[in-house]
């Protein structure tokens, strides 16, 4: 900072430095304004919320076991059936909520047209959570 001297002949020369009192002035000033002002902004409601449990009621849907043997044979769940019964039971579980989900096991040397033929009732049933069980390469 500049003080006065008493060399007169550079006491007419300007002041080269910036005078920083009265920036910080103001900066106390502002901040003491937005801490004066800052929680008359914030209104606030007091309100009684209801409770509510958070706990979603999802309903765990069923699995149906249905496989066809190398001879075209239909098990239900372990219970052999035709096709006409089978049918007859896709049709009731197609109506239930939620629909329950069919696992469809395969004997690898049965015709396709018997999985063709299971997988065309499901879909006149109206089931649509149809999955292939197989068995992984090289368990036998």
């Amino acid at each position: 900072m500049a003080f006065a001297s008493f060399d007169t002949r550079n006491a007419a020369a300007p002041v080269s430095e910036i005078n920083m009192v009265p920036l910080i002035d103001v900066m106390l000033v502002l901040l003491v304004i937005f801490i004066i002002t800052a929680p008359l902004l914030t209104n606030a409601v007091k309100l009684e919320l209801p409770h509510a449990s958070s706990q979603p009621n999802v309903a765990k849907a069923d699995k149906i076991e249905f496989a066809i043997d190398a001879q075209g044979a239909l098990f239900w769940n372990g219970e052999p059936v035709t096709r006409t019964e089978a049918a007859r039971r896709f049709a009731d579980e197609g109506r239930r909520q939620p629909q329950p989900e069919i696992h469809l096991r395969a004997d690898q040397a049965v015709a396709y047209r018997s999985v063709a033929q299971t997988l065309a009732d499901a879909s006149r049933a109206g089931l649509t959570k149809v999955g292939f069980v197989s068995e992984p390469e090289g368990t036998r």
